[in-house]
């Protein structure tokens, strides 16, 4: 069994603050796809991707990033 991410609610704690370029930063390095849609799931749970039209763009662009198959990281 694996542990859970704690880098989403890390990178929401960073929204909901108002540090949005360190959220975006961290965005930008996103350890997987699997933490970069938990993080999108709880920013919609807070009602912050409506709030913050730039994080909402950057986690979409990431995921498509992270999902092709050229681009993606090893853990």
């Amino acid at each position: 069994m694996s542990r859970p991410s704690v880098w989403a609610p890390k990178v929401a704690a960073l929204v909901q603050g108002g540090n949005h370029q360190a959220a975006l930063a961290q965005i930008k390095v996103a350890p997987s796809v699997r933490d970069l849609q938990q993080l999108r799931d709880l920013l919609l749970k807070k009602q912050l991707l409506a709030k913050h039209p730039n994080i909402d763009q950057a986690t979409a662009d990431h995921l498509v990033a992270l999902a092709a198959p050229r681009l993606h990281r090893s853990p």
